[in-house]
């Protein structure tokens, strides 16, 4: 069977990973926040490769809880953080895939930024008024 036109094929996953994760460890706002939590750079592109293989092509390959891992760090995690973070997808997939892949990438990423967002904003504490 083959793929839609729009699928990313496997093979391209990798690459893409790891030449947007070039760029986060680049970024003025991004690196500090990648780099005090990501000790293992090779082990964080195979294991962001299995989540992207599960999110775009339903691989099952990523066994995990991403969400999770995030919430430990809701305080690094800002509306302008994610919004560098989806600039660099977009950068990344735009220079890497045929543009409907990259639509399609970039699409996926925009609702994972959007429901870590607002999973966060809902479990993080009031802030107390005095």
């Amino acid at each position: 069977m083959m793929d839609h036109p729009s699928t990313i094929a496997e093979a391209a996953i990798r690459p893409l990973v790891e030449a947007f994760y070039e760029r986060v460890r680049a970024d003025p706002l991004l690196a500090p926040v990648f780099g005090a939590h990501v000790h293992d750079w090779e082990d964080h592109h195979a294991r962001l490769a299995d989540f992207w293989s599960s999110i775009l092509r339903t691989s099952g390959r990523y066994k995990g809880s991403p969400l999770a891992l995030h919430l430990l760090h809701a305080d690094a995690m800002t509306p302008e953080r994610f919004e560098r973070w989806l600039a660099l997808w977009r950068a990344s997939s735009d220079e890497l895939l045929p543009p409907p892949v990259a639509a399609v990438v970039q699409a996926k990423a925009a609702r994972i930024a959007e429901s870590f967002q607002l999973a966060i904003q809902y479990r993080r504490p009031p802030v107390e008024t005095a």
